[in-house]
């Protein structure tokens, strides 16, 4: 084998390894509240949304509750980006990041609101 496609193949391999582990740190599995609660890595944690807690510290972060829907399980969100326009309309909120200090701090919001379809039917001539 010549030197210069052994080197090319070792470059092509090389990246392929860098590639899927920046693929694999970007997985972000979905947990319970409780164990978004012990988990040290970032995690996705789905709940009802609370949306009496819905507030703002002085420091201008969104906080608010979610609760398991199985458990019942409740779990202060703070979240430091942009309220989502649409999250008093939420039923649920998925957020994305780790649990410190007592509450879970979220790098990502993803607002699961109910569908306008929800409960129609369709009436047929």
């Amino acid at each position: 084998m010549k030197k210069s496609t052994l080197i090319g193949a070792l470059l092509i391999i090389g990246f392929l390894a860098i590639g899927a582990m920046g693929w694999v740190k970007s997985l972000t599995p979905y947990v319970s509240i409780a164990e978004a609660k012990k988990s040290p890595t970032t995690v996705q944690a789905k709940g009802a949304l609370l949306k009496d807690t819905i507030s703002f510290d002085k420091e201008g972060a969104l906080n608010f509750y979610i609760r398991d829907d199985s458990t019942g399980e409740r779990l202060k969100v703070a979240y430091d980006g942009a309220k989502p326009g649409n999250l008093e309309q939420a039923s649920h909120v998925v957020a994305v990041g780790t649990y410190h200090d007592g509450a879970f701090r979220a790098d990502r919001l993803i607002v699961k609101c109910p569908s306008k379809y929800q409960g129609t039917t369709s009436g047929g001539n």
